[in-house]
């Protein structure tokens, strides 16, 4: 394709729907090298322990739903992301799931009473390490998986961009959690690869999570996109650092 149908084609993958946390769309353009543990069998484990539970930053609900079979008897659920927010709402009120509305930064606070969680259960959301501890029962699980501050950094490097969440690192939270009152029971820290066939695949991708590339569009850094178009088809692959680690701690 010359520059006119690429810059056509890669703003068709700019508008293309993402809801939820689907990439569904991407399957075989995008390949994430497998992380060597897994959070939904350590979560059902967890689940299966508990009586209550807090699902921080559920996104769309599909993964807590994917895991309802092991659901202790009360499930509450958080999602700031507007569109998630109301898909998840729609998807888990009628399993008695209310869905809160709630930040999740460094020091926001939650809306629960002290002690409420048996379990608190984060995927990818940011956490506030005291507001954790206090609404967490004593002997209650504090399990996150999170995407470390230096994932994908060079593919940021290569629009310009970097890290737009430098302190999300083990190395900042462990601390506080135990400053909190948790004892860490495992942690770690694990680096791989994340891959896509084509640009537009890259493009879907920096579209639907905005703070990879902040401002991201077609238009505005199509020099970028033909440049890795060139080194695509010079032989070069589109593969990028991932970065993550999951702690797991209790009170």
């Amino acid at each position: 394709m010359n520059k006119k149908e690429l810059n056509a084609y890669w703003k068709e993958e700019e508008q293309k729907p993402f809801s939820g946390w689907d990439f569904s769309y991407l399957h075989g353009r995008m390949v994430l090298e497998k992380l060597p543990w897994s959070y939904e069998l350590r979560a059902v484990e967890l689940m299966r322990q508990s009586s209550t539970m807090l699902d921080m930053g559920t996104g769309g609900g599909e993964l807590l739903l994917s895991l309802k079979k092991d659901w202790p008897q009360k499930v509450t659920a958080t999602e700031t992301y507007p569109p998630n927010y109301k898909l998840a709402g729609e998807r888990l009120k009628p399993f008695g799931v209310k869905v809160f509305d709630v930040p999740l930064g460094d020091n926001d606070k939650m809306p629960f009473k002290d002690g409420e969680f048996d379990l608190i259960i984060n995927r990818h959301s940011g956490f506030n390490p005291a507001e954790i501890s206090r609404i967490l029962a004593q002997g209650g699980v504090f399990f996150t998986q999170q995407v470390h501050g230096l994932n994908t950094y060079d593919l940021q490097l290569q629009f310009g961009a970097k890290s737009q969440f430098p302190n999300a690192t083990p190395e900042n939270y462990l601390p506080k959690l135990k400053k909190a009152g948790l004892t860490i029971i495992n942690s770690r820290d694990w680096s791989g690869k994340l891959s896509f066939s084509d640009v537009g695949a890259l493009v879907y991708y920096l579209k639907a999570i905005p703070w990879v590339v902040p401002g991201f569009s077609v238009e505005m850094h199509l020099k970028h996109l033909l440049f890795l178009q060139q080194r695509l088809e010079n032989g070069h692959s589109l593969t990028y650092t991932l970065k993550q680690y999951f702690i797991e701690a209790r009170k």
